[in-house]
């Protein structure tokens, strides 16, 4: 039996590459695990975010004329997720996982299926296009090959960007940094520049805790933080009755309310699964549209994935002297299929998460890390109750943690060379400052071809360079273009 559980390891140790990039199998797991506890809040996110929107037609995901099947969402988003994460991990063999896109699923519910006329099936027969359209960008190579025309400068940039958005991320989704009420100023700490909350003081423990742990170099530290957190979150909700955070309660819990659950198995729904209408838009808002809104949903799939592997090779240690990870290709066509898999799920385009960066800096440098993940996430299909013990405050200090680790790698960028300094600046600071990836990258691009034109270099830039900043001045040009067709 030893000897049989001892050649399973070393197949997985030689299929992953384990020993090779420096890891173990248990490192990989705890890596996933990190990973997972650090955007399973999606599970229940991306309900509240599909379910609560009426399409064109009046009715709600799932049916229903007053709301969506948030429980046959929340199934669905979390089998999807599962499903492109384990593919993630066997077939590109690197360390990140996917899951329904945040922003994507806004633009998707707010801007798609709310249209005149238009159904749900309809809208993720959009998303369910647009991804068909990135896999054939990925397969004649042209999106690889516009990841690979971007200076090796713009890609620290992006991995920086990253790493103050997902730290932004983490402040604000615990409160701890928030909107005030009275509006004097766009955020500020915590109530008032307070931290007089029981949630804040567990979301500063978390932090302070991973950050000592992580000088420490006590393995698992982030895994061990998340847990300590979410266990002194259960005694002071049980103690205190704290509720969840609302308008009457901003000292309360975001996104979950911790409580042991009284069943710790529910039975998914899968109803959603193949939901969707491929063609059913065109009749209903017209080819034009339909492209304008493909287009919109695949600028910011197409760039958000190149600067998400690059943050997170990066943080691995796996990108090459020109900044690119290995199996780029294999990377892009599994994320073209989570957005093909995400409309066909109803639960709007599946992809890469910069949350992964959390598994990595706890470890992960393999497709393990990413199959743990997605077992997790099936997982979750059954054990939803459990997923939702855990609240941001307990789990969003890991990705302030790991923005610190991505942040160091701006050293690698030559300040005093003004033609990609000032680029990068304006990709890095416009991440958290927009909320966006895509927005970072786009003021990038723009940016360096513009001031190399402005110095007499524009042969210097890469002709796909030049094809991506187009690109861009229309994504940003959305607005008035969509007005001028009326949509």
């Amino acid at each position: 039996m030893a000897h049989d559980q001892a050649q399973a390891r070393g197949a997985v140790d030689r299929f992953f590459k384990i020993s090779e990039r420096g890891s173990t199998v248990w490192t990989e797991v705890r890596g996933g695990l990190v990973t997972f506890f650090t955007m399973s809040y999606i599970v229940v996110l991306n309900p509240l975010i599909l379910g609560n929107v009426a399409d064109g037609t009046g009715q709600y995901l799932g049916g229903g004329s007053s709301e969506g099947d948030l429980a046959a969402i929340a199934a669905a988003t979390a089998l999807v997720a599962g499903i492109m994460s384990i593919l993630m991990g066997v077939v590109a063999n690197f360390p990140m996982a996917l899951a329904a896109g945040l922003g994507l699923n806004a633009v998707v519910a707010f801007s798609v299926a709310a249209l005149p006329g238009m159904t749900w099936a309809d809208a993720m027969g959009i998303v369910v296009l647009e991804g068909l359209v990135i896999l054939i960008l990925v397969v004649t190579g042209f999106r690889e090959a516009v990841f690979r025309a971007v200076p090796r400068e713009l890609k620290i940039a992006i991995s920086v960007g990253i790493g103050l958005f997902i730290a932004f991320i983490g402040v604000f989704d615990a409160g701890f940094v928030r909107i005030p009420a009275a509006l004097t100023t766009p955020t500020e700490l915590g109530m008032g520049g307070s931290v007089g909350a029981w949630p804040l003081l567990v979301f500063a423990f978390g932090l302070l805790l991973a950050a000592v742990l992580m000088v420490r170099k006590v393995r698992g530290g982030i895994l061990i933080a998340i847990i300590a957190s979410t266990v002194l979150a259960l005694i002071i909700e049980a103690v205190g009755n704290i509720g969840d955070r609302t308008d009457e309660n901003p000292g309360g819990w975001a996104l979950n309310v911790p409580a042991l659950p009284d069943s710790l198995v529910a039975l998914p729904d899968f109803s959603l699964i193949g939901q969707f209408s491929l063609f059913g838009s065109i009749e209903k808002i017209g080819v034009v549209a339909v492209i304008l809104l493909v287009f919109t949903l695949l600028i910011a799939d197409f760039f958000d994935t190149m600067g998400t592997m690059v943050a997170i090779g990066g943080e691995a240690g796996l990108l090459d002297e020109k900044g690119n990870p290995p199996r780029t290709t294999r990377i892009l066509v599994v994320d073209s299929l989570a957005a093909v898999s995400g409309g066909a799920g109803s639960v709007s385009s599946n992809t890469a998460y910069v949350e992964s960066a959390s598994g990595v800096g706890d470890g992960a440098r393999t497709g393990l890390a990413a199959v743990t993940t997605g077992i997790a996430f099936l997982l979750a299909t059954f054990l939803s109750p459990l997923v939702e013990v855990v609240p941001h405050e307990a789990a969003t200090p890991a990705l302030v943690v790991v923005g610190f680790l991505m942040v160091v790698q701006v050293t690698g960028i030559n300040w005093e060379d003004l033609e990609v300094g000032i680029p990068a600046f304006l990709t890095m600071v416009l991440m958290p400052f927009a909320y966006s990836i895509t927005v970072g990258i786009g003021a990038g691009v723009i940016s360096y071809v513009l001031l190399k034109v402005a110095v007499g270099k524009a042969g210097r830039v890469h002709p796909l360079l030049w094809v991506a900043a187009a690109l861009f001045v229309v994504y940003f040009l959305l607005g008035p273009i969509r007005s001028a067709v009326g949509i």
